[in-house]
């Protein structure tokens, strides 16, 4: 059987998200990700270099697939936006651990790709800017905060449980994100 090069790549990025997500840079291990793959890591140096180039393939596939599934559009509902994004991250929490490993390990140091992920998130504030209208909000602090509301809310189980209960769903967490986020857009759920 021949040797299957897009194959085994697919297969990298696959078994070091895992690791990646589970364990950060710092604490992933080539070898892990190597058994997990099923590929040498010979491979995995040859086809993505170090552990941090590594990474940042990752966090590239990571943020292609979730623009992919939850685009900005020209939606000026950001309530909808926010419950779309809800269940991309409720349905793929890896993405979020990834995202929170990043900011962990590098902190305010430039992040892989910055430039171009830069540009995507220009297209989130244009379209947070037609949801503020003529007001004089900020549409980078509005899809900040979007972003933020999303996020904490599910990268903290433990908070939700303390302060909201043990019994407060994630469905209704999602609804309530997404009526902040239009409340933050000076939007009311009747408005949509």
């Amino acid at each position: 059987m021949a040797y299957d090069s897009a194959a085994t790549k697919e297969r990298i990025l696959t078994a070091a998200a895992e690791e990646f997500a589970a364990h950060g840079v710092a604490g992933a291990r080539v070898d892990r990700i190597s058994a997990a793959a099923k590929a040498n890591k010979r491979a995995i140096y040859d086809y993505f270099g170090d552990k941090k180039a590594l990474f940042a393939a990752v966090l590239e596939r990571l943020m292609t697939d979730l623009a992919a599934a939850v685009p900005p559009g020209d939606d000026t509902d950001l309530g909808a936006y926010a419950a779309a994004l809800f269940d991309y991250h409720h349905a793929h929490p890896e993405a979020l651990r990834l995202l929170l490993w990043e900011a962990l390990e590098m902190g305010d140091d430039p992040v892989p790709d910055e430039q171009a992920r830069t540009q995507h998130y220009l297209d989130k504030i244009n379209a947070a800017e037609a949801a503020t209208g003529a007001r004089d909000d900020d549409p980078r602090a509005l899809m900040f905060f979007t972003l933020g509301l999303v996020g904490w809310s599910l990268a903290m189980p433990q908070l939700r449980r303390m302060i909201l209960g043990p019994d407060y769903t994630p469905d209704r967490l999602r609804g309530a994100v997404s009526s902040a986020v239009r409340a933050l857009a000076g939007r009311s759920a009747s408005d949509k």
